[in-house]
């Protein structure tokens, strides 16, 4: 039953070896068991939640777009948000993909802050590009670690992608690590997680637990009909609403859904493009001899990073002629100086992103096939509501100012009673009667 994986030295998905994985199953067996974290030191005065009866779910839906959220595509989440308060003018934080975005869900600050701006980035220690995948490169504290040290309660992390479960590890008093994985696309397929979260909260009863939900992010990814039909990626909508059903039922037969306030977004939205729409940044780096070897590309689908390598008083010049270049290739949407997005220092010397129905791939044309992406500004929007069945919950309401991703991890510090003035989010009260 029991499953060991080493995130920081496992393989890390790419967009090649995603495609060559569409249509790809996980084997059943077990679901594996949950590892407990190293013991941590708790304050002598820990601080209490609004409420002693309170256990909080923060549910990611990996790449759900808000217009997925019906009550013929998804009718319990639809259920869910109607039943509770929906907040109707949702984002994630740029760039809008998985790991800054769950970074900044349990940390409440900006990549500049926590470490993690992208999925890749270029590694300047390294030479190369690679996934933010480790426990150390995630440099903020989280409401994970946060509430099992200040408030002295149990806290879980059950994630359905590796590196994920790679970048938050440590953090949780309880962590699943996922299994079985899907080959290629090192995600575990959501039956499994929601099997994994009913054995976690009937093995150790977390106040707190931080959820993904990979198959709608994945199946997306690889979905060729995902311009028009979008075939896989409606039946991975519908299964994944099921299994939470699936969850909604297990908490009711237990006595633990009027307990529980459900914090459900995704991380960011998707993108299809078609197979020719595509831009290779890299290639027209190479065709200059101004910057040719002077940068190094951190592709994220929808954004690629670059990452100056050359003499310091160069900089400058260079960077404006990758601006002329980069800026001229077909598909290209908008650039940025990473300080514009807070990013830093890890988020590169240049930013590009496409338009929508377009894709980034490099370093050659052939690095990702895939039509599903995102990161770029089409992807920005997201599903945001807060439910559940405690009686700190608001019935049936609509929230119309801003709120990111950002703002999950004030929330949660707030029915905790953690301090959260330091965070850049803020707590979405407007979902509360405290």
């Amino acid at each position: 039953m029991s499953r060991h994986h080493d995130p920081c030295h496992g393989p890390t998905l790419t967009r090649r070896e995603a495609l060559a994985g569409a249509g790809m199953v996980a084997a059943a067996g077990a679901v594996g068991v949950t590892l407990l974290a190293d013991p941590a030191p708790v304050w002598a005065n820990p601080t209490r939640p609004v409420a002693d009866d309170l256990d909080v779910y923060v549910l990611v839906t990996d790449g759900m777009r808000p217009d997925e959220l019906t009550p013929v595509q998804a009718p319990t989440l639809h259920r869910w948000a109607s039943e509770g308060t929906r907040f109707t003018h949702a984002s994630s934080v740029m760039i809008a993909e998985t790991l800054p975005n769950h970074a900044a869900m349990v940390t409440g600050v900006l990549p500049e802050r926590n470490g993690v701006p992208a999925n890749s980035i270029w590694d300047h220690a390294a030479g190369t590009d690679r996934t933010l995948d480790r426990p150390d490169d995630l440099r903020a504290p989280t409401v994970l670690d946060r509430i099992r040290t200040e408030a002295g309660l149990t806290t879980a992390s059950v994630l359905s992608k590796d590196y994920l479960h790679g970048l938050f590890g440590g953090r949780a008093s309880v962590q699943w690590a996922p299994f079985p994985l899907v080959p290629i696309t090192d995600h575990s397929l959501d039956w499994f997680t929601i099997e994994a979260l009913k054995q976690t909260v009937t093995d150790h009863a977390p106040r707190m637990t931080f959820v993904n939900l990979g198959d709608m992010d994945r199946f997306g990814h690889m979905d060729l009909s995902g311009t028009s039909l979008r075939l896989a990626r409606n039946q991975a909508v519908a299964n994944s609403d099921h299994k939470l059903w699936d969850f909604e039922q297990f908490l009711r037969s237990t006595g633990r859904w009027e307990r529980s306030v459900v914090i459900v977004l995704a991380d960011h939205g998707m993108d299809w493009s078609e197979p020719l729409s595509l831009i290779s940044a890299a290639g027209a780096i190479e065709a200059d001899a101004a910057i040719l070897g002077r940068f190094g590309i951190a592709q994220n689908g929808g954004a690629d990073t670059f990452a100056y390598l050359g003499p310091a008083h160069e900089r400058d010049a260079s960077l404006r002629r990758l601006r002329e270049v980069v800026g001229a290739l077909p598909g290209v949407n908008r650039l940025y100086d990473p300080t514009e997005l807070s990013l830093g220092e890890r988020g590169g010397d240049l930013v590009a992103t496409c338009h929508p129905g377009w894709r980034f791939s490099d370093p050659t044309p052939f690095s990702n096939p895939i039509p599903g992406n995102h990161g770029h500004e089409v992807t920005l929007g997201i599903p945001f509501f807060i439910g559940g069945g405690h009686r700190i919950v608001r019935r049936g309401g609509t929230v119309d100012r801003p709120v990111r991703t950002l703002d999950v991890a004030p929330t949660v510090a707030r029915l905790f009673g953690l301090d959260h003035a330091g965070m850049d989010g803020r707590p979405a009260l407007e979902a509360f009667h405290i």
